[in-house]
């Protein structure tokens, strides 16, 4: 028992020794064995995960017509859910139907994507932390079963908050792009407005303190995006901080590239070849953020063949040699593609988090210009999935700008974390948490 004792006080001193926010997020996980007490919540928190983390629901109407026949069982029969598991899809041999109800279609009336007629989708859980989930329950010996930020929020219920209460989640549909000029869209128009009216309640129903936001990757982006939305007063009345987890930037990496050229990485089932889901991927508005920019990658030949090589001045030739075209989808001469920098900052407080050190592909390489086998590839430095280079010209521009206005700017690198797993790993998670106390300061 004395030797017990003895410990704890030490361990309480080396506590002290440490930076205030680290020795806080340490101090109330040690508090189950008797040193120090759990955080007292202060500002509520909204969350949003990666792009393979949101659960999609579909409905199937009368006029849907399927192209097989098992594709329409479930028509007239409710809500079901469409993007929740990898497995049902494969044990119901439904891959093929989830191709045809998940694409999108492009309406020049409108000039905006939308379903295929018939199929009506809804994101459920919206406002809910709980609203994020792993879609491939397979792998529970690896990290995965915690990825989609669900092993921060058990972190952060751990310090004390509560899903509804003081914790929420802001889940979306991964297949839209944010609205820009000459480029709507209903459904992410609509989803910025639900977002705002969440942030002004978590406000209300926390004595209007402002909140914290926490972003992952395409949900990083889709925060910015939203954030950069709204007014400046705004921001300053209902935004406490932004703690920005490997964000997707909009200065591009070469993930993007090859999701286009071979499919989707983020929605990959080993029961089904690579490319089945390619042309799903390229009726989506989202698959073309993010292309690598001209700012960053110059004219450096990211897609090599023995016929000829494309850098980001060559979208439009690279698209139409993989054949990025099909009925209903917008035509390529009015696709929004990166041409010059654009970062714009969120002047409000903000910690943005990378990884570095991990192989990141910076080329690929098709030496018989066949696109439809899976490429050599060339890498350098990144967090696996977005290139330092790209990060390095983001985060300066976020810097300067917020500079500018003397708003907080932190940037945190962090050797030898992925992409996926920056909210995994027990010393960057360990880091975040910290970060999330200092913001809660």
């Amino acid at each position: 028992m004395a030797m017990n004792t003895a410990f704890l006080g030490l361990l309480q001193l080396l506590l002290l020794l440490l930076p205030p926010s680290l020795r806080d997020y340490l101090w109330a996980a040690t508090s189950d064995h008797g040193v120090g007490q759990k955080l007292q919540v202060y500002h509520p928190i909204i969350m949003s995960a990666g792009i393979s983390c949101p659960v999609l629901e579909a409905r199937l109407t009368d006029a849907y017509t399927p192209s097989l026949p098992h594709c329409g069982e479930l028509k007239g029969k409710g809500w079901f859910p469409l993007w929740n598991s990898k497995q049902d899809l494969v044990d119901h041999d439904y891959i093929s139907c989830f191709e045809e109800q998940m694409s999108l279609v492009f309406d020049p009336v409108t000039n905006d994507y939308q379903n295929r007629p018939g199929v009506e989708t809804r994101v459920p859980d919206f406002g809910s932390a709980y609203g994020f989930s792993y879609k491939d329950d397979r792998y529970v010996s690896s990290n995965c079963p915690f990825c989609c930020n669900i092993k921060l929020r058990d972190e952060l219920e751990t310090l004390g908050y509560r899903d509804g209460d003081t914790l929420f989640g802001a889940p979306y549909d991964i297949r839209h792009a944010p609205p820009r000029p000459g480029h709507p869209s209903k459904v992410s128009s609509d989803y910025f407005a639900r977002l705002k009216d969440l942030v002004q309640n978590a406000s209300a129903k926390n004595g209007n303190k402002p909140v914290i936001f926490i972003g992952h990757s395409f949900g990083g982006k889709l925060i910015l995006d939203f954030v950069n939305s709204t007014p400046l007063p705004w921001r300053k009345q209902f935004i406490k901080h932004l703690v920005l987890l490997s964000p997707t930037p909009s200065t591009g990496f070469m993930e993007v590239v090859t999701n286009l050229a071979s499919g989707p990485s983020c929605i990959h089932f080993d029961a089904a070849p690579h490319l089945a889901l390619r042309t799903m991927w390229w009726s989506f508005a989202s698959s073309l953020l993010s292309l690598p920019s001209q700012a960053v990658f110059a004219h450096e030949p990211l897609i090599v063949t023995n016929h000829r090589n494309y850098s980001a001045y060559d979208y439009p030739d690279f698209l139409a040699a993989v054949g990025f075209s099909m009925e209903g989808m917008l035509p390529s001469t009015k696709l929004a593609l990166p041409t010059n920098l654009s970062v714009e900052a969120p002047m409000v407080p903000t910690t943005y988090l990378s990884g570095v050190g991990i192989q990141t592909i910076k080329q690929v390489v098709f030496w018989d210009g066949n696109f439809d086998i899976y490429p050599e590839d060339v890498f350098g430095d990144g967090d696996g999935v977005v290139n330092w280079n790209s990060v390095l010209v983001f985060v300066n521009e976020l810097k300067r700008q917020h500079s500018s206005e003397n708003i907080l700017f932190k940037f945190i690198k962090i050797p030898n974390v992925t992409h996926s797993e920056i909210a995994i790993q027990d010393n960057s998670l360990k880091i975040i948490m910290a970060e999330i106390l200092e913001a809660n300061s």
